[in-house]
């Protein structure tokens, strides 16, 4: 079975990089070389973010399998935000990127239907079908259980589509909740990370992992450990590298002996990449995009040595 998460892993080994770019700008930190071409309006911050996330696109496209942009930071401006956020997903495909939409979808019925209708599936407008957002993978959050997951995971089997759902996330508070203990003796995330496992057991594809996938933030180093011996056929999303102080060695336990099994999200250390102190002595503001390239290239050396490394344990 030929799924939507093989192609991920493809694209993976074809960039010999395990790494998803977050696309989360923010208007006040988008260089000036940009903003000053546009008025400061919602439409002036749209095409902002719209240009700002083509030129990192451009820059990393040919060394980075996958973007995931945070769909907050582009509602938050309103329609012209939504617009900028398709028009970010479209570029992407067009460039031969997989696209993650960072959604975090949580309901049942009617209502999860239609979330997955515009991400996934299809909208129905009289006797046609249309692909609304048409992204390849979305996050959700299995709060209220198998009802706010399945017309997702129908509509990965019938359109090819694949599923992160939040297992174990990265940020501190987690803990509050994620790490209950239920009356069985396990945490509640691992019996979520097991859930996962069994919701994801027949869209397995020809790498041994299903496109019925997890969220498990790389500052929990012997969670991500954990889970990937409870849910061995789930890949995962792994949140928390760089800004949130998730270290690589922490993050190549969630891969498997053969390497794979996990891509790692970095958002604001790549995109901002130009305003940090290893960078921003080597590139101006306009130089943006190679600040990020560059920061991406290392990033990839870090991962994979961090990898080869945990494979030589096994």
């Amino acid at each position: 079975m030929n799924n939507m998460m093989d192609k991920l892993i493809q694209k993976i080994k074809e960039t010999n990089n395990p790494t998803i770019i977050g696309l989360d700008p923010r208007y006040e930190q988008i260089p000036e070389c940009i903003k000053s071409k546009y008025e400061e309006s919602l439409e002036g911050v749209a095409k902002s973010i719209i240009e700002f996330n083509k030129r990192i696109i451009d820059a990393i496209k040919d060394i980075i399998p996958a973007v995931k942009p945070q769909i907050a930071f582009y509602e938050k401006y309103g329609i012209e935000g939504m617009k900028a956020f398709e028009e970010t997903c479209k570029y992407a495909k067009k460039q031969g990127m997989i696209v993650v939409a960072d959604i975090k979808r949580g309901d049942i019925g009617t209502t999860a239907q239609s979330y997955s209708d515009a991400f996934l599936g299809r909208s129905k407008i009289g006797k046609k079908e249309e692909a609304i957002f048409d992204v390849d993978f979305v996050t959700l959050n299995p709060y209220m259980g198998i009802d706010s997951i399945k017309p997702f995971i129908e509509d990965c089997k019938k359109y090819n589509k694949g599923v992160f759902i939040l297992a174990k996330t990265s940020n501190p508070s987690s803990k509050d909740m994620q790490d209950l203990k239920l009356e069985t003796g396990e945490k509640v995330f691992e019996k979520v990370a097991k859930l996962i496992e069994t919701w994801g057991k027949d869209q397995i594809g020809e790498y041994g992992y299903s496109s019925i996938s997890a969220v498990v933030g790389a500052t929990h180093r012997e969670e991500l450990k954990d889970i990937r011996k409870l849910a061995p056929h789930t890949f995962f999303l792994i949140p928390g590298y760089g800004a949130q102080g998730g270290k690589a060695e922490d993050i190549a336990l969630g891969f498997d002996k053969n390497g794979i099994g996990g891509i790692v999200n970095a958002s604001r250390s790549l995109i901002n990449a130009y305003s940090s102190e290893m960078w921003k002595q080597k590139f101006t503001e306009d130089e943006f995009e190679k600040a990020t390239r560059s920061e991406a290239l290392r990033m990839k050396e870090e991962l994979n040595q961090a990898i080869r490394d945990h494979i030589n344990k096994y």
